[in-house]
């Protein structure tokens, strides 16, 4: 393992700035550079060291004929170039070219963290300060706290945090899925939450004796509550709050809905409206097996039973509708897929479909609704789609 606390082997960075990392080491340190600015200063405080080793090992003119003659080895084939003129600049082409490649990694960060680009498909971590780190999916590393302390550790696709004694004040750190991936976190009370594509949660790093265990999800998440009767777990969304002490449910929340909606599987829990005080007695209160809808623009909530598997099947990548309009059906697989549709069949959005698909692309998605429904359909530029 190449990540130790979140930096990268010294010697392997070493040999990547000799240029005698393979390619495969080569990838693995850019990637692990452009992840944070703490891997940014971890790798310029080597190029630094590294960079004057080297310059000290060219002041005498043995030292400078010898890289000279190894960087013309690999470099250069044609003798055109060895001419007198050429000759003393090429000796610290070397050492130049190993400046400009750090420089390149200060560029593309330049002025801190606003100017970090992470990508699109990227899962991120955002901490207490604003840093954002990016979750390599096929990696490790450990998140610490400002003070350098261990925290968490994140293993491929969960992200787990511990429990400390040392903690006294609420800390928040927010978890961000993009669309086509999901991602589980497990917080330090063994509270477990699935996320869902393009969903994001914000929670304590540590929740603090005496204190209600709050957290908030844009999105939709399933979660597996601890049981803590002193300690009352509080989920926010847009408008609506849940409240549990134990329990198994699904949070249906994204902005672009105008239902939110929160399905049980075990135990119980409480809705009520985000502006209103919690209230045992005017709370909406559910038993598993039951759905609670939240209409944003009516500021009412409903229930009504159901079968919860429908809701909570995305947790094993499976996708399935019952009684769901096209338009939400179309929603839901660009949220999986990570692709847009463009339907053009404005006669299908409100028409009602059923339907099951396991874990299969969405080629097959398609052409089975074409097979069993008729409607037509074809790929542009890629992860476009649109309906005919």
């Amino acid at each position: 393992l190449y990540y130790i606390v979140g930096f990268m082997n010294k010697k392997l960075i070493l040999k990547y700035l000799e240029g005698t990392s393979s390619v495969e080491d080569t990838k693995l340190i850019e990637e692990w550079i452009l992840q944070s600015k703490e891997n940014i200063s971890y790798f310029n405080q080597i190029k630094t060291e590294y960079t004057i080793d080297t310059f000290e090992s060219v002041s005498s003119e043995t030292s400078v004929d010898k890289s000279y003659q190894d960087f013309e080895s690999k470099h250069i084939r044609s003798k055109n170039f060895r001419s007198k003129y050429y000759v003393p600049v090429l000796k610290y082409a070397a050492v130049l070219l190993i400046l400009f490649t750090s420089s390149y990694f200060i560029y593309i960060y330049q002025a801190g963290t606003k100017e970090f680009v992470i990508p699109n498909n990227a899962i991120t971590l955002e901490l207490q300060d604003g840093t954002k780190k990016v979750i390599d999916e096929q990696g490790t590393q450990m998140i610490l706290d400002n003070n350098g302390e261990v925290i968490g550790k994140q293993e491929g696709k969960q992200l787990t945090y511990h429990k400390s004694a040392s903690q006294k004040e609420l800390v928040y750190n927010t978890l961000t899925v993009p669309y086509g991936k999901t991602f589980e976190l497990k917080l330090s009370d063994g509270t477990v939450a699935h996320l869902n594509a393009g969903s994001s949660m914000t929670y304590p790093v540590e929740f603090i004796d005496g204190k209600n265990r709050e957290i908030s999800i844009t999105g939709e998440a399933y979660l597996n509550v601890a049981k803590d009767a002193l300690h009352p777990f509080i989920v926010n969304t847009k408008g609506l709050n849940v409240r549990v002490l134990g329990t198994q449910f699904n949070v249906s929340a994204y902005p672009e809905d105008t239902v939110s909606e929160i399905v049980l599987v075990e135990g119980s829990v409480a809705m009520y409206e985000e502006k209103e005080t919690y209230n045992s007695e005017r709370a909406t209160l559910l038993e598993p097996g039951f759905k609670g809808s939240f209409d944003k623009q009516k500021q009412s909530i409903t229930k009504n039973k159901v079968i919860t598997s429908s809701y909570t099947s995305w947790i094993n990548g499976e996708l399935v509708f019952r009684n769901m309009t096209f338009e939400n059906i179309l929603k839901k697989l660009e949220r999986h897929y990570d692709v847009v549709i463009l339907n053009n069949n404005k006669e299908l959005s409100q028409k009602k479909f059923n339907a099951n698909f396991g874990k299969e692309p969405i080629a097959n998605v398609l052409e089975e609704l074409n097979k069993y429904y008729g409607i037509k359909y074809q790929f542009k530029n890629g992860n476009q789609v649109v309906i005919e």
